[in-house]
């Protein structure tokens, strides 16, 4: 390629996420270069979809001497070590001003640390989280881009061109330096794990305890879809219960075995939370159910051992639809309440500065956890930057206050009937954890010193003090 004909912006990786983000670049007039390590996947891709603005290479060097300068290179790969392999190998090929973009599920810690690294090298390094699947990376993605402000905006005409837009706005925006991008996808990838179980204990407690049938849960989720739950996952949802098995009659869901893995980010999202002092049981919640839900063979077991209660199913059908309705939506404020707290937490902790309003108008389009409610989170943070757990704000508060005896009512229906609720039974223990004036703790500190000598706070002066404890033993 000549001077002229230099590409745009070069993608390394081209499965499933690389090839559809290297066709959305090239839909939008961008010259893209593309590289896979197997020949074989780039000669595929240029096969299956050729286009004028996308060009193979089967060589790094040649790939890197396609692109214009400074070089922008996008990398689509596994996260871990080959992400520092391919930068090994890279950045000998490359020049201070250049630009590495990661926009795989990367750990934050190893984004902040290759940033630090490549910066030595006079190369520019960005953590790109990037939500919406094959299909939204195809047509459209939400995109948080962290790392050094000056890069971002030099391929901020790309990124803002291919990612999805909301109310006419891109969902991408500068999130932060060095691993914020990353950390804001962890979190995003976080609160999708507790939506979705939510929604999979709303569904076991609408099955079992109102009985209703897929071809009715279908329609109640599309219903749902209209109104205030309206999301990407509810819709989904809706759609999943309709599916007809392809292989052996009936509807799909009822073949599909009840175990659901992770890769990763939701229990990253844990770790952190225990590790900066915030509380998202939610999402430690969703990341246990789908952790015990693989150990098949030992449910089975317990199930024939242990002795469960009968079903008690609802009298009055659609009045306990709505329960759930309301159960699940209360739910999901709290999911997000605890998600955003620790991106409030973090953005303090690593001086990132998030803008949690902007944050969240991002994820209004293009990603898994799309939907209309964050546009009232948007509202929330506009209001008041500082506005702290988002259950303060009148609008979800008043919500909470209104729908939390559903919430209460949907816990107890599913411990009284034998039904697994993890993550609606941990919203409602948080939010009485939050709410309450008296939590036990004081009890705590007094243990903690009786047996460790740890000392314990007042409530009627300052200091911390030790107390002789008395130890009797009427045994």
């Amino acid at each position: 390629m000549n001077t002229s004909q230099k590409s745009h912006i070069g993608i390394i990786g081209l499965s499933v996420m690389g090839r559809s983000l290297a066709l959305n670049m090239a839909d939008h007039g961008f010259k893209v270069s593309g590289y896979n390590r197997s020949a074989s996947v780039t000669e595929q891709v240029m096969e299956d979809h050729p286009h004028k603005n996308l060009f193979p290479f089967y060589s790094l060097e040649e790939f890197v001497n396609s692109l214009e300068r400074p070089r922008k290179v996008m990398l689509m790969i596994q996260a871990g070590a080959p992400v520092d392999a391919v930068i090994d190998q890279l950045v000998p090929l490359l020049e201070q001003g250049d630009i590495v973009m990661d926009g795989g599920n990367s750990f934050f810690e190893d984004t902040r640390r290759r940033s630090n690294a490549l910066a030595e090298a006079g190369i520019h390094y960005l953590g790109v989280g990037i939500s919406g699947g094959e299909e939204g990376a195809r047509f459209g993605p939400s995109i948080m881009p962290g790392g050094e402000e000056s890069a971002y905006q030099a391929v901020r005409p790309i990124l803002e061109a291919i990612a999805a837009k909301a109310m006419g706005e891109p969902c991408c925006a500068y999130i932060g330096p060095d691993g914020a991008g990353h950390y804001v996808k962890m979190v995003h990838n976080g609160i999708e794990y507790a939506d979705m179980q939510l929604i999979a204990e709303a569904y076991l407690l609408l099955k079992y305890v109102g009985n209703f049938s897929n071809f009715e849960l279908a329609d109640i989720f599309r219903e749902w879809n209209q109104g205030e739950l309206k999301s990407y996952l509810i819709g989904i949802t809706a759609g999943i219960f309709r599916e007809a098995d392809d292989l052996d009659g009936g509807q799909l869901i009822d073949r599909i075995l009840d175990s659901a893995r992770q890769k990763g980010t939701g229990r990253w999202a844990s770790i952190e939370s225990l590790k900066q002092g915030v509380d998202i049981s939610m999402i430690t919640s969703a990341c246990g159910a789908r952790i015990l839900s693989n150990h098949l063979d030992e449910r089975k077991m317990a199930s024939a051992q242990i002795e469960g209660p009968g079903i008690l199913q609802a009298d009055d059908r659609a009045a306990f639809a709505e329960t759930v309705r309301r159960a699940l939506y209360a739910g999901k404020i709290i999911a997000y309440a605890q998600g955003f707290s620790l991106m409030q937490d973090a953005s303090e902790r690593y001086g990132w500065n998030l803008d949690l309003g902007t944050i969240a108008s991002i994820f209004r389009a293009g990603c898994i956890i799309q939907a209309v409610f964050l546009g009232d989170i948007t509202k929330a943070y506009e209001a008041d930057s500082n506005a702290g757990n988002l259950m303060f704000n009148p609008f979800f508060g008043n919500r909470i206050n209104e729908y939390q005896d559903s919430l209460r009512c949907a816990v107890s229906t599913g411990v009284l009937n034998g039904l697994p609720v993890p993550a609606l039974s941990q919203a409602a223990s948080y939010l009485d954890a939050f709410r309450s004036p008296a939590s036990g703790a004081n009890l705590i500190q007094a243990q903690r010193d009786c047996f460790g000598a740890h000392t314990y706070e007042r409530n009627d002066r300052p200091g911390s003090f030790h107390h002789e404890w008395r130890i009797t033993d009427d045994n």
